[in-house]
């Protein structure tokens, strides 16, 4: 007797090994970013890239608030070229950081999703920030 999980043969080993280690060139996640940023190895930007409003209410604190319609090169270009940005958004159910992934890579830009964005950062137990109003 099979399950739903075994019905479908799993892929061999060789290609698990290229799809997953293929993985993390376009994806990061919450602890690996929380690492780099308490740790001083920030080697990237992390791009908030939900609405402004969104980002006003709470943000992982260090992150630069740049929605995903208003990256353009004039937007981008205090940032190196060789800049690696590293794009969240609301969490899994948002599709915000594939489109902002779209725009920066179009842009011939370095980028990588955090994978599970605000959501999963919370999950994850790290907290947010409320931004300052001068």
């Amino acid at each position: 007797m099979s399950s739903s999980v075994s019905r479908v043969t799993a892929a061999p080993s060789e290609q698990a090994l290229q799809h997953f280690s293929k993985l993390l060139e376009y994806e990061t996640d919450c602890w690996d970013v929380h690492h780099a940023m308490t740790n001083n190895r920030q080697d990237f930007v992390l791009l908030d890239v939900r609405s402004t409003e969104c980002y006003q209410q709470g943000h992982i604190d260090g992150a630069v608030c740049l929605p995903h319609a208003k990256i353009t090169e004039q937007n981008l270009a205090e940032y190196p070229p060789d800049t690696l940005f590293v794009v969240c958004c609301a969490g899994p159910h948002c599709n915000g950081t594939e489109k902002a992934a779209i725009r920066l890579a179009t842009l011939g830009r370095p980028v990588k999703k955090m994978i599970g964005g605000v959501t999963g950062w919370l999950d994850e137990g790290f907290t947010l920030v409320e931004a300052t109003v001068d």
